[in-house]
């Protein structure tokens, strides 16, 4: 055997030796990459189980339709996913029924509709529709299956679903309020399921009336109009054959598609936008989780060459090559990473059973089915896992190869990442990366703006800032430890120069936990600064003193009832009301949101600003339109444009007024008169109410709330309860970036928890020493406890800073119309400070209590 296979040989040997000998030493390794592989595996896991499951929901459910017949122009508007569509004539459902080869054919109304729980509180609508229609009497044709009791057959009689009915404490014979946004009274007599199991159709609610009953209160013209009508085919015949047929009885303005093509809009409508979302945001956490991952992975192999370089030495000595030596180093990578992607793997199927069954206990009814583990969902997480393993090792590996046979002789050379060629290398690189990175994002969120052009510079950025790490972390450490000689002492002072003293090692470390303060601080700041804009507007554009509210469809309820504000407005302790509602229409070729009120009486109670033009003077062909939205489209006051809504009608209108403040009033207003030959199911989503002035605001309030309890008890807020409640969604989408994050945070803490363990095992003969001198074991296990805090402090302060400038380059540049306001919320920022010092002397105490339990002598042994 020749010297360079022998040498080979033992480098494999010794690879396979050190992983049995000193697993410890891996272990962060192997929980950053496990939890990292979980994660992305959850996600994908997740993703292809619930499209799976909804697929199969919607197939079942919808087996039994074959043609659908709806109107042909869709008219698209924001936030309204799918569009909407002009009703067709209830009166071809007759014709179609003749027709050869239909078995069933039945109008389905559907619109709009809340149902009031039992404790008097609305059912859903906070974020999915809460739905309304007619029941179906061909049971082939209806999706929803009667679980219990009867279909309604009376007026007043309902059927819900069966979520719905959990979800609000209803059961059979329990009168309840279905607001349409008008109050019905409803006596529940079905509970259906969505198919043959599923609570609802989604995290949506349904709730089925009369045929007559959904005319009356779901159509605008109370009889005549349906959504679609759905057709049954005769046995033997084709769903293609039968639109053929069908097509050729239809009037103009209408199409027949097929039911299996009406199935897949409805899936990819109700499944496909909010898992490709969903799903989507959870890849870019378990990217981040990664990312962080990667840092501790390289930390922990560049610590543990280091401290193998005698070894490396001896292996070089009898004849490996540099390649031998790399590649054993690579291997022990390899075999970290594979085994704990498979790990992960295995992790990430109950990560997601774990995260589909949170969303059932919150409410979320996701459809039931067995869990669906695609190719993709196996391969892409152990293959990235481990990649990112081998990866990370890959330059620690390179400086293994590296080692010098004479490396064996003499003692490992201290870190001087900051100091000669390298460390103007990184100065060089890091400086042009910030250098070139901060104008850019700076240019990205206040010329244009431009989202886009602020990622680049912010990856820039925090590229620039990483590679500089090692350059700033030994004046950055020294700088936030100052303190310490004077607070602890002598562990103090030992702590602050342990930490400082090899940059390279403190930076990686730190690096992981910047990454991800950075980013909870950017989410942060983002959030506060939405909340601030919200309130600003509020402050800014309502004068009034209450706002009546309910989720208006869009949103996810039905509004309120447009008779609400005439019915405030004769209570004696009132001044003055108005209702805003919405509308989509077509306006010069770009679907756009219309706010239907009467704008005589908007002054006084919603303020627009400067008003140029005449508000009293819209009449039925007039628009006001906010300035911002004016400029943009290049239009004038007097200029005529072409509005077309969604019954297939459209005609000129005239600009009559334009303002500055959009906030409440949005940016186009209408009259009710223009608006109500071509209205849908009409609503009010706020109703304003100025008190006169010798009315207390409690005994106000009073009175409108008796007052709105009919119409179906919708909420009434005064001014600064009315801000809050519109950032609530805020909050809620920071508490679930929050828990993503906590992932990564961890990853982070293991990495500084891993590294402090490395050191500590380097350093044993030192620590022994510091023993014998005369230091207790309570000061060892503080230096290393403050060392750990340094180097979590310079994270989180980094991350902090970092974060914050993203922050506001993040606000400027998704603020197109120049309104936002930027805030930064010291209170929770200085929790985020306090957290990050505190996970930093957690992560700190299990490698300084090792060190505290170190024998003297066998420490001072130690070569």
């Amino acid at each position: 055997m020749s010297s360079t296979t022998a040498a080979a040989t033992a480098a494999a040997r010794l690879s396979v030796r050190s992983l049995g000998a000193h697993k410890r030493r891996l272990v962060g390794t192997f929980l950053s990459i496990l939890l990292g592989v979980a994660f992305l595996a959850g996600t994908m896991v997740l993703g292809d189980t619930l499209r799976s499951n909804f697929d199969t929901l919607f197939a079942d459910a919808n087996a039994g339709t074959d043609v659908v017949v709806r109107s042909a122009d869709v008219l698209d508007s924001p936030g309204t996913p799918g569009g909407v569509r002009a009703p067709v004539d209830t009166a071809l459902t007759e014709r179609l029924r003749a027709v050869p080869g239909v078995a069933a054919a039945e109008a389905s109304i559907q619109g709009a509709g809340q149902l009031v729980g039992s404790d008097g509180k609305p059912v859903g609508g906070q974020g999915p529709p809460t739905l309304a229609g007619n029941w179906l009497t061909d049971s082939r044709l209806n999706p929803y299956r009667l679980a219990e009791g009867h279909p309604p057959q009376a007026p007043g009689e309902a059927v819900v679903n069966r979520g719905a009915a959990k979800a609000g404490g209803l059961h059979i014979g329990s009168t309840t309020v279905l607001r349409t946004p008008d109050p019905v009274t409803v006596t529940v007599v079905g509970i259906a399921t969505f198919g043959d199991s599923a609570d609802g159709m989604g995290p949506s609610t349904f709730t089925a009336l009369t045929l007559a009953d959904a005319e009356r209160h779901l159509t605008p013209k109370g009889a005549g109009q349906a959504g679609s009508i759905q057709v049954r085919a005769a046995d033997g015949i084709s769903q293609q054959e039968l639109v053929r047929r069908v097509a050729q009885e239809l009037p103009g303005g209408v199409e027949a598609i097929t039911g299996t093509a009406a199935t897949q809009e409805s899936t990819a409508m109700v499944s496909g936008r909010f898992l490709t979302m969903f799903t989507t945001l959870l890849l870019v956490f378990a990217g981040i989780a990664l990312l962080v991952a990667t840092f501790t992975i390289h930390n922990t192999f560049a610590i543990v060459v280091a401290q193998r370089t005698r070894e490396n030495a001896l292996l070089r000595a009898l004849g490996a090559v540099r390649g031998q030596v790399l590649g054993a180093t690579l291997a022990e990578a390899l075999v970290v990473g594979a085994l704990a992607s498979l790990g992960g793997l295995l992790a990430g199927i109950g990560v997601a059973a774990g995260l589909k069954a949170l969303f059932s206990a919150l409410g979320f009814s996701l459809p039931t089915g067995g869990m669906v583990i695609s190719t993709a969902a196996v391969v892409l997480p152990l293959l990235v896992g481990t990649l990112v393993a081998v990866g990370s090792a890959l330059l620690p590996a390179v400086r293994a190869g590296r080692t010098a046979p004479l490396a064996a002789l003499r003692e490992t050379g201290v870190d001087r990442a900051a100091e000669g060629w390298s460390g103007r290398a990184r100065v060089g690189l890091g400086g042009l990366l910030v250098a070139a990175g901060v104008p850019v994002t700076v240019l990205g969120a206040t010329d244009g703006p431009s989202v886009a052009l602020t990622t680049g510079g912010g990856l820039a950025v925090l590229a620039g800032v990483v590679v500089l790490g090692p350059v700033a972390a030994a004046l950055a450490v020294r700088a936030l430890g100052a303190p310490l000689p004077r607070l602890r002492g002598v562990s103090g002072t030992l702590a602050r120069r342990n930490a400082a003293r090899n940059p390279r090692r403190t930076a990686a470390t730190a690096s992981a936990l910047m990454i991800g303060v950075a980013v909870v601080t950017l989410f942060t700041v983002f959030g506060a600064s939405v909340k601030a804009t919200l309130d600003s507007t509020v402050s800014s554009s309502f004068a009034g003193d209450l706002a009546v509210t309910a989720p208006s469809f869009g949103a996810g309820g039905s509004g309120v009832s447009p008779k609400l504000a005439d019915a405030l407005a004769q209570l004696p302790e009132v001044r003055q009301t108005v209702g805003l509602g919405r509308g989509v229409a077509r306006i010069d070729g770009h679907g756009r949101v219309l706010d239907v009120t009467d704008p005589a009486r908007l002054t006084g109670i919603v303020d627009l600003g400067r008003v140029d033009g005449a508000l009293d003077a819209l009449g039925t062909d007039g628009l006001a339109v906010a300035r911002s939205e004016a400029e943009q489209r290049g239009w004038r006051l007097g200029q005529s444009v072409t509005v077309a809504f969604t019954d297939g009608v459209s005609g000129p209108f005239t600009i009559r007024a334009l303002y500055d403040e959009s906030g409440l009033a949005g940016d186009y207003l209408i009259t009710r008169q223009a608006w109500a030959p071509h209205r849908g199911q009409d609503a009010d989503t706020m109703v304003a109410v100025g008190l006169k002035a010798s009315v207390p605001l409690a005994a106000g309030r009073a009175a409108v709330e008796k007052a709105a309890a009919p119409f179906g008890n919708p909420q009434v807020q005064d001014r600064a309860q009315y801000a809050a409640s519109a950032a609530g969604g805020v909050d809620m989408m920071l508490s679930v970036v929050y828990a993503l994050l906590a992932l990564a945070v961890l990853i982070a803490l293991l990495g500084i928890a891993n590294t402090l363990t490395l050191a500590v095992h380097e350093r044993t003969r030192e620590l022994g020493l510091l023993r014998a001198v005369g230091q207790t074991r309570a000061q060892l296990r503080g230096m290393v406890r403050w060392e750990s805090v340094l180097v979590a402090a310079f994270g989180t302060v980094g991350g902090l800073g970092l974060g914050a400038f993203l922050g506001w380059a993040l606000v400027r540049a998704s603020d197109s119309a120049g309104t936002a306001s930027f805030a930064i919320p010291p209170g929770q920022l200085a929790v985020v400070l306090v957290a990050g010092l505190a996970a930093g002397a957690v992560a700190g105490l299990r490698p300084a209590g090792r060190a505290a339990r170190l024998d003297i002598l066998r420490a001072i042994a130690t070569e």
